[in-house]
């Protein structure tokens, strides 16, 4: 492993599976999928998603700050001082200047825009809210993360459509890495339930449409697949050189070794059909962390559930590696949390190291024949070796992968 590597010492995670890094991770070890009927979405031809559990933003942020704060931006608050208190730190006693924050976020929040053209198209733009503005573009994510907790260094959101969670790790890591931060909130959220959303990824032939069985839907390498289910959450991890998290002695839970990120320059929405950006991401990766392809044990896979998707992602899998090692698909439980994908992949990925173990992919019941990779399914699986990679692809032909290893 390179001597360049940063360490991950703490997770923050909200996820449909679970509020918190521990409930999420147990509740991936039983494989349950978490797609229901969404009331948000009723009476569309796509009306289930994978939603996180309702909870009291009021009492968790504070009236204020949550009726300022669009659900994306909760999601990344809520994660963030997780993650910085699993990590045993406390911004009243850090230098502020040291400390950045790259989130992830896919575009901006619409949360708020139904409500708010109806009022301006309706003649009242006088009663359009000042807010609108501040609480929707994808920057506010970590700039609320930055106001919460006092982190002054670089605050930057990176969007590279569903890799951008894995860009924010890579970038973050550098920022670590040159010297620029101690330490660095690095992750991703996104909550993109909500009707136009569900609408425009229908109408481009990427959801699934089993309403008869939401909980079967999100399938990845399966022969059955017919599309992603939307999924919304947020995921933070703390990056920190290692000589820092030493002097205040916190064992990291593990380290962020390598990452790479290329594109495939193909099509504005299809992935290349040989893999050839992501295979390329993966190379530099694995480069950059000073591994060779045989000493890697485990893949988080993108996994979508899409048709072209999964077969390109395989093809490039199996050019990096040959006979690729044990895979797992996170999104076959929490479906796709676009910009947030990556993070929490990440994040789950250092758990499965952590824990030795690699959790199930749910509802893999028939492989389909054209893909050549050894899936795990229904149990998790002892993971052997201690270093791991998980993979993003995104619209616009964007890949970027991570390499990490148990500390």
């Amino acid at each position: 492993m390179s001597g360049r590597a940063v360490a991950v010492t703490g997770l923050g995670l909200v996820t449909p599976a679970g509020f918190g890094a521990a409930a999420t991770w147990e509740h991936f070890l039983g494989g349950g999928p978490t797609a229901r009927p969404d009331p948000w979405l009723a009476g569309l031809n796509v009306d289930f998603s994978c939603p996180v559990d309702e909870y009291d933003a009021a009492g968790l942020l504070g009236g204020r700050l949550a009726r300022r704060l669009d659900r994306f931006a909760q999601l990344a608050v809520l994660a963030a001082r997780e993650a910085v208190a699993d990590a045993r730190l406390d911004p009243a006693q850090w230098d502020g200047t040291r400390v950045g924050v790259v989130l992830g976020v896919s575009a901006n929040s619409v949360q708020s825009y139904r409500a708010e053209y109806a009022r301006l198209e309706q003649g009242r733009a006088d009663q359009v809210s000042p807010l609108m503005l501040p609480r929707s573009i994808p920057n506010m994510a970590a700039g609320e993360v930055s106001l919460d907790l006092g982190a002054l260094g670089p605050s930057l959101v990176t969007s590279t459509a569903c890799a951008s969670g894995t860009t924010a790790l890579a970038l973050a890591c550098d920022l670590v890495r040159a010297g620029t931060c101690d330490l660095v909130l690095a992750g991703g959220t996104d909550s993109p339930r909500f009707p136009m959303v569900a609408t425009a990824f229908d109408r481009l032939g990427a959801l699934s449409r089993r309403g008869h069985d939401p909980a079967g839907a999100s399938r990845p390498f399966d022969a059955d697949r017919d599309g992603f289910v939307l999924g919304e959450g947020a995921g933070v991890l703390v990056l920190e050189r290692a000589e820092h998290a030493r002097a205040r002695g916190v064992r990291p839970r593990a380290h962020l070794a390598g990452h790479g990120s290329a594109a495939d320059g193909y099509h504005f929405t299809a992935p290349h059909p040989d893999g050839a950006g992501l295979a390329r991401a993966l190379g530099t990766a694995l480069a950059d962390a000073g591994l060779a392809p045989y000493e890697i044990g485990h893949v988080n896979a993108h996994g979508t559930g899409t048709a072209l998707n999964d077969v390109a992602e395989a093809a490039a899998l199996r050019q990096v590696f040959l006979r690729p090692p044990p895979v797992t698909a996170n999104k076959s439980v929490i479906g796709h949390t676009m910009g947030a994908a990556g993070a929490i992949e990440a994040a789950l990925t250092v758990l499965a190291l952590q824990n030795r173990l690699i959790p199930p992919t749910a509802n893999l019941d028939r492989m389909d024949e054209r893909i050549e990779l050894d899936v795990v399914t229904k149990v998790p699986r002892p993971l052997a070796v201690p270093a791991a990679v998980s993979v993003s692809c995104g619209f616009g032909g964007q890949n970027a992968a991570v390499v990490l290893t148990a500390a």
